[in-house]
This record gives structure tokens, sequence and C-alpha cells, in this order.
């Protein structure tokens, strides 16, 4: 499942832009590929971020992984529902599993993302 009105990392996150605010999570084969995520560590409100860094990192009963910013900008949200259920990340990755809201700087945010078809075929190689 890749909605395609999203646009996508290289790291399996997803973005979803309203105006210049990117809402960011992590990809159905991403989290499918790290099982049952049971804890959370996300960057607080007001950090700045540059696109392509570790921002947090996940927890899954296989692995620990770390989350990257797909776009540039200051956290104005995070998803604190998940410190308390984690397990939604698996359950609706693309709806209430978000990690993030990101105030986007810089030029085109979308700028290096990946389309949904471009993703399929990162995911299918």
């Amino acid at each position: 499942m890749i909605p395609e009105d999203l646009f996508y990392s290289a790291e399996h996150e997803w973005v979803r832009l309203e105006g210049d605010v990117a809402i960011i999570g992590i990809t159905d084969f991403a989290q499918d590929q790290l099982g049952d995520i049971v804890y959370v560590d996300l960057p607080a409100e007001g950090e700045s971020l540059e696109s392509g860094t570790v921002v947090g990192e996940l927890e899954s009963t296989k692995s620990v992984s770390d989350v990257f910013t797909p776009v540039s900008g200051e956290v104005i949200a995070r998803n604190d529902a998940l410190e308390a259920t984690p397990e939604v990340i698996n359950s609706d990755p693309y709806g209430e599993g978000w990690l993030i809201k990101v105030r986007t700087s810089g030029e085109d945010p979308t700028d290096g993302l990946l389309t949904a078809e471009a993703y399929s075929a990162v995911v299918s190689a």
C-alpha cells in the first residue's frame, strides 16, 4: 500500500504537504520490516531539523531503527499519543501513526523526494 498523494524518502519515510507544513511518518513497508513497534523517540517541538538527518528512533521487537527527516524546518507538533500506543504506527502508518509535523524552510520541500511510483520501484528492488 503506497498512497499516491504522498512523497517518500529512500529511507522509507513519507511526507504529506499541507501548505508549508510537512506531516511525516514511516511507510507501511518500513513498519512491516520493523515488526511490532514498542517505543518511539521523537524530536521536541521547536527543534530545527536539517533534511536527511536522524531525528529520532523507533524500537521494535526486532531492532532499533533511526528516523530521518526528509525535509528541513522546525518541529511544530509531535504525535505524543505514540508514547502510550506506539503500535498505532503498525496498524495505521499513514494516518494516526504519523510522527511529526514540520514547518518547512528552504526552497521546494519535495526536492529530492520520491513520487509514489518511484518509491514503489525502490521497495520492489
